[in-house]
């Protein structure tokens, strides 16, 4: 499996039923996080895109939440994916694949936010354990700080 970067790693052979049932029961959008945090969002009158494809310095990116007028790219970041330094556990099977693919996750995570800031938006990163009205008043800070 190709990482990028010139990084390929073996695809891992999943141990279990049960592993495969979780690994294609995860969602790209709509989480529960998500969901949460775009309801607060709206009950405060704010209108917003989802999942909208920015195209900006030679990436590619859907943001959880896009403020266009405002140029505000909000990503709700699951623990597990992203690096959390609180909450990420790395499994201990299959960890030749793991350990690379978390990794450029997160160094992909920096890219695509030196890119957005770099083309004139603003990047607000939330970590999926956040309580949704902590997160909410998060992006209503950085729609402010301008």
């Amino acid at each position: 499996m190709n990482l990028g970067a010139g990084q390929i790693v073996p695809y891992p052979e999943p141990t279990s039923a049960a592993a495969t049932k979780i690994g294609k029961a995860n969602r790209r959008v709509d989480t529960k996080p998500e969901v949460q945090l775009r309801s607060l969002l709206h009950r405060r009158g704010l209108r917003f895109r989802k999942d909208l494809l920015i195209r900006a310095e030679g990436v590619r990116v859907r943001p959880d939440i896009v403020f266009t007028r405002r140029r505000l790219a909000v990503f709700l970041d699951g623990c597990f994916w992203h690096g959390c330094p609180e909450h990420q556990h790395i499994p201990k099977s299959n960890r030749d694949y793991w350990v690379p693919k978390l990794e450029a996750n997160i160094r992909r995570d920096d890219r695509v936010s030196a890119a957005l800031v770099e083309a004139g938006w603003r990047v607000v990163r939330i970590w999926e354990h956040v309580p949704a009205e902590a997160a909410a008043q998060m992006v209503l800070d950085a729609m402010t700080d301008r």
